[in-house]
């Protein structure tokens, strides 16, 4: 039987982000994941996390994805500043939240914390 959450509770998630300031990097061009725990309005910075890219200029593949599943395996969602519509169908199928937006990482993060959206039901 599964509990449903409450908000209380802390939630991890991928940022695309190489500077830590910015959300700036394309899913499959991501070369690391910067770690946060999200708990209601709140995040806090864990660790970075370095994968080999998803897409390459031969395109992407379901292996390539898996691999940085494998990475991110503690995450429930990825924030990215841009993802293709089949990339985010193979992560939000395996479970993984998909964010997408452009901009500094206090306001998104901010927005995501306290939106709910971590919340809702897939």
């Amino acid at each position: 039987m599964s509990m449903a959450r409450t908000g209380d509770e802390k939630r991890r998630i991928a940022v695309a982000s190489e500077d830590g300031l910015t959300v700036h990097r394309h899913f499959g061009r991501a070369e690391q994941f910067r770690i946060y725990d999200v708990d209601g309005g709140e995040y806090d910075y864990r660790e970075t996390r370095a994968v080999t890219r998803a897409c390459s200029e031969g395109g992407h593949s379901a292996t390539a994805f898996d691999a940085v599943l494998d990475i991110l395996n503690d995450c429930e969602a990825v924030v990215v500043a841009k993802i293709g519509p089949g990339a985010a169908e193979y992560l939000m199928l395996r479970g993984m939240r998909v964010f997408e937006g452009y901009g500094t990482l206090d306001n998104i993060l901010r927005q995501i914390a306290s939106s709910g959206a971590l919340n809702e039901r897939m």
